[in-house]
């Protein structure tokens, strides 16, 4: 029997300390859309730059990589388990690097997924190389990809568009880093900002749609829901990050602390009717079986 870690008081926001291989298979229930940040295997005592500072890039046993054919059937594995849990019409969103993408995007297809786009995420405030015998670093992908070839997905082309100042929005997305507001509980070591992760969920969501994070982290998934009103299970197996999670969902009950976060994200300055509103956090969520 699943028993959620936390569970926000309008049951819009459910957290699970787990392993997803464990966990997904425990329940029966569909997705409108999968966010998932897997393990990119970088911690092998590699080094970085942040903050001014030469830092060791491990980040944790979680990261550490294995052999081709361990990550290979690793990434076959929850992706076989995610692709169970969407809707027909679902589709899923996967960051990456060059280290773990292309491994990704073959196995999607092998599983029958359709790849819609590959988003270059392109950072404004990248860190430098500190090196100097090869380019920055400054960019990772997020592919998109429905569960079935042939049945329609989610898109909400329109409101992309005016998010672009009415152009089309092109899969190029010039958005910085996380900032200090986003850490103001605390951080996750491979935390993604509010802002992209915002944008995926306005692009391929609508209002009070679930999207599921197989490995949530400190939850900006969940949080980015929330905010667009959207519903959210996220499955984290360190307890520090649920803990983390439950901080940061818990800190934008604040009414004043959710506005200032809304306001920092330009994305949702664009209301077109029927977009998003606060009523999965006016309403009580019970479609979860647990």
């Amino acid at each position: 029997m699943i028993v959620p870690f936390y569970k926000s008081n309008n049951r819009d926001f459910t957290i699970v300390n787990g392993d997803s291989f464990d966990v997904l298979p425990q329940f029966d229930f569909k997705f409108d859309m999968i966010f998932a940040d897997p393990p990119y295997f970088l911690s092998n005592g590699g080094i970085s730059y942040q903050a001014g500072k030469v830092v060791c890039v491990d980040k944790g046993d979680w990261d550490k990589g294995g052999s081709r054919e361990s990550i290979m059937e690793f990434n076959r594995k929850w992706l076989s388990l995610c692709r169970e849990k969407l809707k027909d019409n679902g589709t899923i969103w996967i960051s990456g690097t060059h280290h773990n993408i292309f491994s990704i995007a073959n196995i999607l297809t092998e599983l029958g997924y359709r790849i819609l786009n590959v988003i270059t995420w392109a950072k404004t405030n990248p860190p430098p190389n500190i090196s100097c015998r090869f380019f920055t670093y400054s960019t990772e992908f997020v592919i998109w990809a429905r569960k079935h070839p042939k049945v329609p997905h989610k898109y909400n082309y329109e409101l992309m568009k005016a998010i672009n100042d009415g152009k089309q929005m092109t899969d190029v997305w010039r958005i910085p880093s996380i900032g200090r507001w986003e850490k103001s509980c605390g951080k996750h070591p491979t935390q993604k900002p509010l802002a992209l992760l915002t944008r995926l969920i306005l692009a391929s969501t609508d209002v009070n749609d679930w999207i599921l994070d197989p490995f949530a982290g400190s939850s900006t998934t969940g949080i980015a829901a929330s905010l667009c009103g959207r519903k959210f299970l996220g499955i984290e197996r360190e307890m520090n990050y649920a803990s983390l999670s439950k901080a940061r969902r818990d800190e934008i009950n604040q009414n004043d602390i959710r506005q200032a976060y809304i306001g920092k994200l330009s994305d949702l300055s664009i209301r077109p009717s029927c977009t998003f509103t606060n009523e999965a956090s006016q309403g009580y969520c019970t479609d979860l079986p647990f």
